[in-house]
């Protein structure tokens, strides 16, 4: 069965540097239909003004990866780390035992917009870590291109959970397809264009789980971006 999400019925959140859609309950938005999908219990589309953005703050027990669509965002925490992301490149802060971070938008003229995600791990008091990789366009284009994932294979970042994330670049008329194992589920994010989900059509900020399904198949109808996730 495919489920889907509608872009339009997300969660909003609005200040006057950020603005931001919650397909999962987050914060202030409650909603105990849409509280997550397996081990996934956040994605939130963000846009953040320039200058601005999320002061520092903690957390416990997640993996949150960040993934940028447009602009840059920068990243310091209580690890040292300190790094600017930009799109193309997946970082993954897992907190563990507690970690202090903030992300910031550094550009003084073009907002940052980017996919914060959050994955329950499979245990908790893991040490806080942290790991951000590149994955070029050409590696993505017109394929789904692992990039996180709990054995780190194949040049993805780690995971601490049974869950594997893929991204694809599709020009219009492409396709993909992505096989279903037995008991895991699935989740699509549309992250920008249009594409057709085994027949039915999703845009920008939709998502959809498919589960007890043997293959999705996943046509561009524009040039766009997704991400999918397999997840036990």
């Amino acid at each position: 069965m495919i489920t889907f999400r509608d872009r339009g019925l997300r969660g909003t959140s609005r200040t006057g540097w950020l603005d931001s859609r919650h397909t999962f309950s987050f914060a202030d938005y409650r909603d105990p239909e849409h509280m997550g999908f397996r081990s996934l219990r956040v994605i939130n589309e963000d846009r953040v003004i320039p200058g601005a953005g999320f002061p520092t703050h903690g957390h416990r027990d997640m993996d949150i990866i960040s993934y940028v669509l447009e602009g840059t965002l920068e990243h310091q925490d209580s690890l040292g780390n300190g790094a600017r992301i930009r799109p193309g490149e997946v970082q993954r802060m897992s907190a563990g035992t507690g970690i202090l971070h903030s992300e910031f938008n550094p550009s003084h003229a073009e907002p940052v917009h980017f996919l914060q995600i959050w994955i329950i791990p499979e245990q908790t008091g893991l040490p806080p870590s942290y790991e951000q990789k590149e994955f070029p366009l050409t590696e993505r284009r017109g394929r789904l291109r692992l990039v996180a994932a709990p054995d780190g294979r194949d040049g993805a970042v780690t995971l601490h959970q049974d869950a594997q994330l893929f991204l694809a670049n599709l020009a219009s008329g492409e396709k993909v397809a992505h096989a279903v194992a037995r008991g895991r589920g699935i989740w699509l994010q549309v992250a920008c264009g249009i594409v057709v989900l085994n027949g039915t059509e999703m845009r920008e900020g939709d998502g959809a789980s498919a589960e007890n399904v043997p293959k999705i198949e996943i046509e561009a109808e524009t040039d766009a971006e997704v991400l999918l996730f397999d997840l036990n």
